[in-house]
């Protein structure tokens, strides 16, 4: 078992903590949440039938891991808030420590895109992140987010044209601005 848990470390790790990173937009908590899965693999390994790839299966567990810390955290603010009412931008959790990919997205049209895929709904970041950051297939996906596939086709095809939109909107935008 160590030895199959090592190669599934060294194998998976970095894509794990990537998509979990694009989930929660915070490293430390995104490294916590890697152990965490790693922690129910560990656990649940030999409960693995080989039903889907151990690739899906992992980022299967990796994204329920993903949505409980969401959630957790929805109901730690909303207890916190009690009748407090706050805006969107109060509730984005900011990491000061930049990961290669945020260096990157800092390059406006980038950061555009993925500011525009923040707007999406989860399900559509997830199946944006999954097919086109993660480039896993249709099937994968569908493993992953317990899917079918048309439902994973119908959510892509929803979110590139939602993404769209925002973009058109921000573009706009930004002729208004420099027109004045």
């Amino acid at each position: 078992m160590n030895h199959e848990f090592e190669r599934l470390y060294e194998t998976y790790h970095h894509a794990l903590f990537q998509f979990l990173f694009y989930m929660v937009r915070n490293r430390q908590v995104a490294e916590e949440l890697v152990q965490e899965v790693y922690i129910k693999v560990l656990n649940s390994y030999s409960s693995f039938k080989g039903d889907s790839s151990e690739k899906t299966w992992l980022y299967s567990i990796a994204r329920h891991v993903g949505i409980d810390w969401i959630r957790s955290q929805n109901r730690k603010k909303r207890k916190f808030l009690g009748v407090f009412e706050l805006s969107e931008k109060e509730y984005q959790i900011k990491d000061e420590d930049p990961l290669p990919e945020e260096i990157v997205e800092e390059r406006e049209e980038m950061k555009q895109v993925y500011d525009a895929l923040r707007k999406c709904t989860l399900d559509q970041q997830q199946v944006i992140i999954l097919r086109y950051i993660e480039s896993l297939s249709i099937s994968e996906t569908a493993t992953i987010l317990g899917w079918s596939g048309s439902k994973v086709k119908t959510t892509q095809h929803r979110a590139i044209k939602a993404l769209k939109e925002l973009l058109n909107v921000n573009e706009q935008s930004e002729l208004k601005e420099v027109g004045k």
